[in-house]
């Protein structure tokens, strides 16, 4: 045990020093602040991890972002602290608040439950009803290996939020994104997509359960969903792209076990090998903001790059097929 604590120890020292070095010697992100003055965006589950991440580096950038999340209260006591970070380090930086030409970001909170297509339709009506233009959605929030439950509509939980939930969203915001144009859509991925199918016969998971299959079916999913929707999408000046943030300390393992002995270990080994939230966002605040991707429609990103995916993401026929049969299942009337 001490062999393998001080093995872990030292790999974990070593990960900490290249991580270090990966953090201060190469920037985040090109993309210079001030950006997005002026424009609308949508973050779903922004009051945490990856959404908050996302949320915060789009309010330095001068954004108005709407945080889309399920737990109000979580998500007004995330934007009380995002406004209040943003406002130390405009102090530290001693930018005057309303200098000319610099960021003038904006938070708004919405409750959206993408696990209730009730709560969807009812967001969707309030945003439409309120915002006279969307310039960026991120389709961000997840659910990740949960135990098997199902959603109010009767949905598989990870099928139901991190693609029906989406889906739905998406169209029913898509109009508005059209009349915003050039507007971005941005789909939050994994690279746990190649060890999915999309099972037909049973979407639902009632025959057979596997948590981690069916993750990576909802992230297959979202994949053949921003091609498809790509498509359909041409000549309209909306682009819509799909990207995996790499491994990210987020709080969205919170079901998967891990031994209480083994918690120093894997805490420590996740510090120095896995991406912080920050580091984990950049493609999604990449793809929303910059001009690189200015027309770019209907491709999968990760380090703000370009990736091929496997034949299987590239399937047209399936990709119509799941567009079909999502339609039917959320209630989208052609």
């Amino acid at each position: 045990m001490a062999l393998l604590y001080s093995a872990v120890l030292a790999a974990a020292l070593g990960g900490g020093l290249w991580l270090a070095a990966r953090r201060y010697l190469r920037p985040l992100s090109g993309v210079a602040a001030g950006v997005m003055r002026g424009k609308t965006v949508i973050v779903t589950g922004a009051n945490t991890g990856l959404g908050r991440a996302t949320a915060a580096e789009l309010l330095r950038r001068g954004a108005r972002v709407i945080l889309a999340c399920r737990d109000r209260g979580r998500a007004e006591q995330a934007a009380a602290e995002l406004l209040r970070e943003q406002e130390q380090a405009r102090a530290q930086a001693q930018v005057p608040p309303a200098a000319e030409g610099g960021p003038a970001g904006e938070l708004i909170v919405k409750e959206l439950d993408l696990a209730s297509l009730r709560s969807v339709r009812a967001f969707c009506q309030e945003v439409l009803q309120e915002e006279p233009r969307l310039d960026v959605l991120i389709n961000n929030a997840g659910v990740f290996r949960c135990p098997y439950m199902k959603t109010e509509d009767g949905f598989e939980m990870q099928f139901g939020v991190n693609h029906l939930g989406h889906f739905l969203l998406t169209n029913l915001l898509l109009d508005r994104l059209k009349e915003s144009a050039p507007s971005r859509i941005v789909v939050v991925s994994s690279k746990l997509y190649k060890y999915g199918e999309i099972n037909f016969e049973d979407l639902n998971s009632e025959l057979k359960y596997n948590k981690s299959f069916c993750y990576s079916q909802s992230k297959l999913a979202n994949i053949l969903f921003t091609r498809e929707l790509a498509r359909r999408l041409e000549g309209t000046n909306v682009t819509v792209n799909v990207l995996h943030p790499g491994i990210v300390r987020t709080d969205l393992g919170r079901h998967i076990n891990i031994p209480l002995l083994a918690k120093p270990l894997f805490n420590l080994a996740s510090w120095a090998f896995l991406k912080t939230p920050e580091e984990g966002a950049q493609t999604s605040v990449y793809l929303a903001s910059s001009p690189e991707v200015e027309g770019v429609s209907g491709k999968y990103f990760g380090d703000c790059k370009e990736e091929d995916l496997l034949p299987k993401a590239m399937d047209d026929s399936v990709a119509r097929k799941l567009w079909d049969i999502s339609e039917a299942m959320v209630g989208i009337m052609k």
